[in-house]
């Protein structure tokens, strides 16, 4: 270009003024509202067209009428429309992420610490306790120094606010920590667990400082002072100035995870523990504040509860105890907490038996019912679920300590014993309707069966006494097929007749008691009073046997069978042709003219016609058969089998017997009575008890004199028990009461026939009128006797007409004295004992006025003669005086008799007994054990030889009482009708309640024959008589009828005598409990002998004699010189009995010997069943794990049982037991070892599904865990070994309880026991709480995560588990959060959870002054002009996946001058609008037509700046209610808090310690977006902008400071709200 020329002007280019945003932020698509000219637009072209008509542009589609509706549902019916509209919408937020700028790495630094002098610490300090110099002056740096104590005493004496101190404390700590983090074991909360220490130790110095005067020792010459700190003003200002600070920081500290609270709360347990009484006011409430802490984990609450307990117990006892009523009460609220919030904490056995009662009282103290009826009715609501928690947990102490076992369901041998006890107990006044032996149902069940077989077999065993049995046997089942029939009758049922005989058969076929041989003549007599009664059919029973085709039924074959001794003894009551033809065809053929049966009864017929003739017509025979045994004359009918006896009695003698009283005269008694007696002294030899009460019923018809009537009278008495077996008693008391009206009908009344009709009817059969008329009768008799007189005779002391008897030979002498005396005297009440004393003087004359022996007893007959006289003049007999008068002054009488004088009146005594004038009783009660007793204790030669006559007279009087069977011995009785009364007598001996007393007395024969002073005759005679009667068949019934009196004498004697003489009264006993013509005494040390005799039998008996064994063997090791032998017999014993003992029977039987047993006794079977326990253990381990469980079971559950019964008297205090420690010992690692089979086991099973070996292992599982709840109820001695052991058994416990506890595993009874047993394991294992070691409460307890539980375990369960954790409450900072990670897909993972970092988390106060800080232009806003975002806190933005979203909130705007300029400045923006839906379609689609004129954007930018920056739009609700607000909260309601903005400030506890370790004042403030202001005039301008959430969660956090408040450069730092995961954050 030439110069000069000017350059050619540039083509103007149109500008957008500079206050005109672009239409995109990143991309040039211009200005909105700015279309500059371009060359080549249509209106730059001036064609004809333009120029004439004007530029028109034809629209390019037809707005008026066009509807792009069609297309965009076409468009939207293809199968990918709206994958195609996702993918667009997936590319416009990618494209937007990635424009998105990234949140900058975090900037925070931690204050750092540095050495000062002592001037400037202290003045560093200074500063820290003035609250006016901010704490951003001090966080550049904090001194160094101090530590532990000396630091909390410098804080305390500064006296530094507690949020500035927590804060020091914090960074001071951080610091502290700061060169641990970076290793790999580094733990973020090992420094609380530290810090802890430090404020536990220094809580505990002060502690020490409350202090108790010891006491004073008497022998102690110094003299003692005591002062303590609280007792001066001024120390206890002091104290408590420090100890309140101190619990002041601890709360923050505690609240924020800065101390240890798993660490703070077991040392406040071992504080509990270890505090003395003054000292436990302060802990007490310093446990009141933190309880809550604690009810969470078990192992922190159970120790605390016992403690508690254990303070509460001392305050009690401790005479201060007016002084402590507040610490009282707090500790009693404290225990009802604990156990309300956690009342597992007292399952625990020791806990139950310590303070069991003291936690009851305290519980049910605290109820008062006070109040409205609204409030009564919440107490009484309270006070049961108080009453039902203590209930069950004091049932799941006790099942632990196995007391209270539940009853075991009586098994065979248990129920027949039971049985045996009842059918034992039968007696003649026993109603046999009340004898519940069968059950009420009417089915022929497999119980009845059993119990049928069992009576049959008692009635016949030889093992049992009594002839009564088989009437008993068939009284009851009659009595029983009797109710069954009526039933059937009702029901229309089939009868039980067939099933009954089809049993009784079955009997007789397999009985082994009944195919004995010697049992024969009583199976015959059974079944014959079975037959008798229908309830054996004869006929059925051949016709059985012939239909099965049973051989050996005739005697013409050589093996017979057992049936064919049946069919010849079982005897027929009705003398059917048909039946007896067959019989005889079966058993002898066809041919057979003449049987057996028909030669016996020949010879048994001529035997009764040389016994009573008279009977048959011929003349009485001699009177010799009277005097000897005449039965011994009856060989044939005593050896003829009961077919024959029964027949010849029963229809051949009892109906010529009727005819012939028919036949007598009337006064023919004495013919009468002879026959009777015969006839039924005969009959009883061969036990026909039916016929000799049919004999007796029908004599007492003809019964016309006293002699006869009396006769009959003791015959039924006799044979009582008989009767009542047979249920004849009813027929008895009418036959009775029939005489009875006889006699009173002729004027005659019968002291004897009125006795015994009292006793049978017993108020039972007699109806009201005749059983009052009888009771007047025996009135009317006795006044007649005793007539009543205001003046009785005086009885002089001396009757000298009675001795005077002595020489009266007049035979009627002794009536005639006995009548002038009683006419004399009948109204003197003592007359007849007057008699009887100067009769006894009399007596005592006799040997001096007679030398004879024969002669004396005449004259002794004499006096006998008019002293029964004498008792018939008497209303109640003479046996009562003569009682009196032997219990009184008579025994002084009787010790002065001469050998000679007792012959006297041995022959008085005894005809007296034999006629009933006197009872055998009377003399065994008040002379003979009398005697016996003081023999026993004789302890000199001068007392035996006293003594010598008279011991050896009552010998000889109790010989021919209740041994000898004799007549025509020179004393009576002189022939069968006198021994018949005195076996009367006899039988009423063994009866109760005189036997019991027999029985208390009969060891003082064994004392006599062990008396070194007595005689060797006297002792040899004793010996014999205890001998003898042990033969007696009535007295071994008397024994067996009651056992337990005859345990509780020998008992009782055992205890007060002395050792020695223990094993002759134990072998005294095992003669009397055993048959020596049977199995012979028992060995109670061997117990193969004694469980041979394991049958309902002879079990009870046996069970008595080894008790007392086993008692003797123990007396036996408290002796020294009897010591090793006792222990080893013993040990031979115990082993033997566990080696046995496997089924419940011999269990109970065995726990039942071993009831009262001595410590020592007891010990030494429980050593030996822990053995027994521990061999199993090793025998049942077999390949087949399941079956070698199950045998476990069977084998070591029996001897579990045995050994928690023997174990129950001494639960409350098992150090009694004298266990061996090493037994105890070494059974805990096999039980630790069976424990890791069973969970081994277990675990395979439970993956099994529907496995049937499941159940029945954990019915294992649960027997093991009872063995272990039996041992650890025993004073273990815990080696480091078995400690070791325990933890790896917790484990297991652990384990099983979760297999238990879920799928299928589930065991509803498996899961609690599992938990209580661990429970009492870990209670168990000692931790010394003294220990200067740390307490750890939490050591042998399982550990899992609770996310771990299977999720269909209940969740009661899992909140049992949950207490069995060793965790504490986390900090509400990082409770229910996790760290979480996105996979490839993008899906967030959870992984561990947050670890509180409470060190770490410090608070942030802002830039630190004289840092250097970049401009604010420089960080604060981000290219595209919008704010930036400040990751400056302690917590990291990126912990919680915070990014930028681009967004802004755009303030809501009502209708305005400026709202289409608005609606222009938002085109093409991506903003978050803070105003309604419908708000914004409404400004979006209307134009007001009122609008006023728009003015500038720049004018409406400076109107803003002038007016500074407004508040928030989304908190802008004062100038603009309902445009902006309603749209946010729409949105804000369905969302969820974000985990950031969740965590709560924690500016409500103080000002600058909070859980979300935020600075005071300040929040998270995300640089705000600008919206439609200049570049120039709005920089400073800033709008609050929170990133949006994944799941749209948004907080605003108010607090924004307006732009004229702060300066230029200044710019606020962003703080994250706490640490959380990203887990919940998404883009936007």
């Amino acid at each position: 270009m030439a110069k000069g020329e000017k350059e050619p002007l540039s083509v103007y280019e149109l500008r957008p003024p500079e206050w005109l945003p672009k239409a995109h932020v990143s991309r040039n698509v211009g200005y909105m509202g700015f279309y500059p000219p371009r060359p080549g637009d249509a209106e730059e072209s001036l064609s004809e067209k333009n120029v004439k008509q004007g530029l028109t542009i034809a629209p390019e589609i037809p707005a008026e009428h066009y509807s792009q509706q069609h297309e965009i549902r076409k468009r939207l019916m293809h199968d990918d429309a709206l994958s195609a509209l996702e993918d667009v919408m997936n590319q416009i937020f990618a494209r937007r992420a990635e424009t998105v700028p990234a949140i900058p790495s975090s900037s925070f630094r931690l204050p750092s610490r540095v050495t000062l002098n002592d001037a400037k610490r202290l003045a560093w300090f200074a500063d820290l306790a003035n609250p006016d110099i901010p704490l951003s002056k001090l966080g550049k740096n904090v001194p160094h120094g101090a530590k532990g104590h000396d630091l909390l005493d410098l804080l305390h004496t500064n006296n530094v606010a507690i949020p500035r101190a927590v804060w020091f404390l914090r960074v001071f700590g951080a610091n502290e920590s700061a060169g641990l983090r970076n290793k790999p074991s580094y733990n973020p909360t090992q420094y609380s667990v530290e810090w802890a220490n430090v404020m536990t130790s220094y809580m505990k110095k002060q502690l020490a400082d409350i202090a108790l005067p010891s006491a004073p020792r008497l022998l102690a010459s110094i003299k003692q002072t005591f002062k303590g700190v609280l007792s001066d003003s001024d120390t206890r200002h002091k104290w408590i100035s420090r100890f309140s600070y101190c619990l002041s920081l601890l709360r923050t500290f505690y609240a924020e995870g800065l101390v240890d609270n798993r660490t703070f709360l077991a040392w406040l347990v071992q504080q509990m523990s270890t505090c003395n009484l003054a000292q436990a006011g302060f802990v007490v409430r310093l446990a009141d504040e933190y309880l809550e802490g604690m009810l969470v984990s078990r192992a922190l609450t159970r120790p605390f509860i016992e403690a508690s307990l254990g303070k509460v117990v001392e305050i009690e006892g401790t005479p201060a105890k007016e002084f402590l009523p507040n610490t009282d009460n707090i500790l009693r609220n404290l225990i009802s907490r604990c156990f309300l919030a956690l009342p597992d904490a007292c399952i625990c056995p020791r806990i139950h038996i310590q303070y069991g009662a003291t936690l009851e009282d305290i519980l049910m103290d605290n109820f008062v019912t006070d109040g409205s009826e609204s409030s009564q009715q919440a107490i009484q609501v309270l006070h049961q679920t108080v009453v039902d928690t203590l209930s069950d947990v004091q049932r799941r102490n006790e099942a632990m300590l196995f007391q209270h076992l539940p009853p075991r369901v009586l098994g065979s041998l248990s129920s027949a014993l039971s049985d045996v006890k009842l059918l034992n107990s039968i007696s003649g006044k026993t109603d046999m309707a009340s004898v519940a032996l069968f059950d009420d149902s009417s089915e022929i069940s497999p119980s009845f069966s059993r119990k049928l077989d069992f009576l049959l077999t008692w009635s016949v065993t030889p093992l049992q006494y009594g002839d009564h049995r088989p009437y008993a046997a068939a009284c009851l089942l009659q009595i029983w097929r009797d109710r069954a029939e009526e039933r059937a009758i009702r029901r229309d049922a089939p009868s039980p007749d067939g099933q009954i005989q089809d049993l009784l058969f079955d009997w007789l076929d397999s009985s082994d008691v009944a195919g004995e041989p010697g049992n024969l003549p009583a199976v015959a007599l059974l079944f014959a009073q079975l037959t008798k009664q229908g309830l054996f059919s004869y006929g059925q029973y051949m016709q059985r046997l012939i239909a099965r085709g049973e051989t050996g039924l005739s005697f013409n074959q050589e093996e017979g069978s057992r049936h064919r001794q049946f069919l010849r003894w079982i005897p027929l009551h009705n003398s059917e042709a048909a039946v007896i033809s067959q019989r005889k065809v079966i058993l002898y053929g066809f041919r057979v003219r003449e049987t057996p049966e028909d030669t016996n009864e020949r010879e048994i017929r001529k035997e009764f016609r040389t016994l009573v003739p008279e009977v048959f017509g011929g003349e009485p025979g001699s009177e010799e058969a009277l005097t000897t045994t005449f039965w011994k004359s009856c060989s044939n009918l005593l050896s003829a089998p009961r077919f024959e006896q029964l027949k010849t009695i029963k229809q051949w003698f009892l109906p010529i017997y009727k005819k012939f009283l028919a036949s007598q005269a009337f006064g023919a008694d004495s013919v009468i009575l002879r026959v009777f007696i015969l006839g039924t002294v005969i009959m009883a030899r061969v036990r026909s008890y039916g016929s000799i009460l049919d004999m007796s019923l029908c004599t007492l018809e003809y019964a016309n004199n006293s002699a006869l009537l009396t006769a009959v009278i003791e015959t039924i008495r006799q044979h009582i028990e008989v009767w009542a077996c047979m249920d004849r008693m009813q027929d008895v008391t009418s036959a009775l009461w029939t005489v009875h009206q006889t006699w009173r009908g002729r004027g005659l009344q019968n002291r004897i026939l009125l006795k015994l009709l009292a006793e049978v009817d017993n108020d039972r059969y007699l109806d009201a009128a005749s059983r009052e008329q009888m009771l007047s009768d025996i009135s009317a008799f006795s006044h007649a006797l005793f007539p009543s007189n205001e003046n009785p005779d005086q009885v002089p002391p001396v009757l000298p007409e009675i001795l005077l008897l002595a020489t009266d030979p007049n035979p009627d002498a002794p009536s005639l004295l006995a009548n002038s005396l009683w006419y004399k005297y009948m109204t003197s009440p003592d007359w007849a004992w007057k008699v009887w004393d100067n009769t006894i003087a009399s007596l005592r004359q006799i040997p001096v006025m007679i030398e004879d022996v024969p002669g004396r007893r005449a004259c002794a007959l004499r006096y006998a003669t008019f002293l029964l006289h004498v008792d018939q003049h008497l209303p109640r007999g003479f046996d009562e005086q003569i009682r009196a008068w032997l219990l009184g002054s008579g025994r002084n009488e009787v010790a002065a008799l001469s050998p000679d004088a007792w012959d006297i009146v041995t022959v008085v005594l005894l005809y007296l007994i034999c006629y009933g004038a006197l009872t055998t009783t009377t003399m065994l009660e008040s002379l003979i054990y009398q005697v016996w007793q003081t023999g026993a204790g004789v302890t000199s030669e001068e007392q035996a030889q006293a003594l010598e006559t008279l011991l050896a007279w009552c010998n000889i009087l109790f010989e021919h009482l209740l041994l000898r069977d004799e007549c025509g011995t020179g004393l009576p009785p002189v022939d069968v009708f006198e021994a018949q009364g005195l076996q009367t007598r006899r039988r009423d001996v063994f009866r109760e309640p005189h036997f019991s007393n027999l029985v208390a007395h009969f060891p003082a024969l064994v004392l006599i024959e062990q008396n070194r002073y007595l005689p060797e005759a006297l002792r040899h005679a004793s010996m014999n008589l205890r001998r003898t009667i042990c033969r007696v068949s009535v007295f071994r019934q008397g024994i067996y009828r009651d056992l337990d009196a005859v345990r509780l004498a020998f008992e009782k004697l055992l205890e007060s005598v002395p050792d020695e003489l223990h094993e002759p009264l134990v072998s005294a006993l095992r003669l009397m409990l055993n048959d020596p013509g049977q199995d012979g005494p028992v060995n109670a040390a061997e117990w193969s002998s004694a469980s041979s005799l394991l049958s309902p039998w002879k079990l009870a008996a046996t069970s008595i004699e080894i008790r007392l064994t086993i008692k003797q063997l123990g007396e036996g090791m408290a002796r020294e010189s009897t010591r090793l032998a006792a222990c080893a017999s013993l040990d031979k014993l115990t082993n033997a009995v566990f080696f046995h003992c496997k089924s419940p029977e011999e269990a109970d039987f065995v726990a039942e010997m071993i009831t009262g047993v001595s410590e020592t006794v007891a010990g030494k079977f429980v050593n030996a069943g822990l053995r027994r326990i521990v061999d199993i253990f090793r025998e049942t381990d077999g390949p087949n794990r399941v079956q070698s469980m199950l045998r476990l079971v069977s084998c070591a559950g029996e001897i579990l049982r045995l050994l928690a019964n023997i174990v129950a008297p001494f639960r409350r205090d098992t150090s009694q037991l004298q266990l061996d420690a090493a037994v105890l010992e070494s059974m805990f690692a096999p039980l630790c070892t069976k424990f890791a089979d069973v969970t081994e086991i277990m675990a395979a099973l439970a993956q099994e599904p529907w496995s049937e070996d499941l159940a029945r292992s954990s019915q294992a599982v649960i027997f093991v865990a009872r063995v272990l709840q039996f041992y650890l109820g025993f004073p273990v001695t815990w080696s480091q070994q078995m400690k070791d052991l325990a933890e790896e058994l917790c484990a297991n416990l652990a384990r099983l309880a979760l297999i238990h506890g879920a799928g299928e595993g589930l065991n509803m009874l498996g899961f609690p026991l599992i938990m209580d047993t661990l429970c009492y394991t870990l209670d168990e294992i000692p931790t010394d709480i003294k220990a200067t070691a740390p307490f750890d409460p939490f050591r042998y307890y399982p550990e899992f995560n609770l996310s771990d539980l299977p999720n269909d375990m209940p969740p009661e369960y899992k909140d049992r588990l949950r207490t069995m954790l060793p965790y504490v409450a986390l900090t509400p900072a990082v409770q229910d959060l996790v760290y979480a990670t996105r996979d490839a897909a993008g899906t967030l993972v959870p992984s561990g959870p947050v670890q509180n970092r409470p060190w770490e988390w410090t608070e942030y106060l802002g830039d630190v002054p004289g840092a250097d800080a970049r401009p604010p232009a420089a960080d604060a806003h981000d290219k595209s002009g919008r704010p930036a975002v400040k990751n400056t806190a302690a917590l990291s933005l990126e912990l919680f996946e915070a990014r930028l979203t681009g967004d802004r909130v755009i303030p809501a705007h009502t209708a305005s001058p400026s709202g289409l300029m608005e609606e222009t400045l938002h085109t093409l923006q991506d903003d978050v609008y803070a105003e309604g839906a419908f708000a914004r379609d409404w400004r979006e689609t209307r134009i007001a037509l009122d609008a006023v004129p728009a003015t500038s954007a720049r004018a409406r930018a400076e109107q803003h700046d002038g007016s500074g920056a407004p508040p928030l739009p989304a908190f802008n609700t004062h100038g603009t209610p309902g445009a902006g607000a309603s749209g946010l909260d729409a949105r804000a309601s369905s969302r969820r808090p974000s985990p950031a903005s969740s965590v709560r400030s924690a500016a409500s506890a103080h000002a600058h310690s909070r859980l979300s370790v935020s600075t005071v004042g300040e929040v998270i403030d995300v640089d705000a977006l600008e919206g439609g202001t200049s570049a120039s005039g709005s920089t400073h301008k800033r709008k609050a902008m929170s990133s949006i959430a994944e799941d749209d969660e948004v907080e605003f956090v108010d607090g924004p400071i307006p732009a004229a408040a702060r300066g230029p450069k200044r710019q606020t730092k962003a703080k994250t709200a706490g640490k959380t995961t990203s887990a919940k954050a998404r883009k936007k």
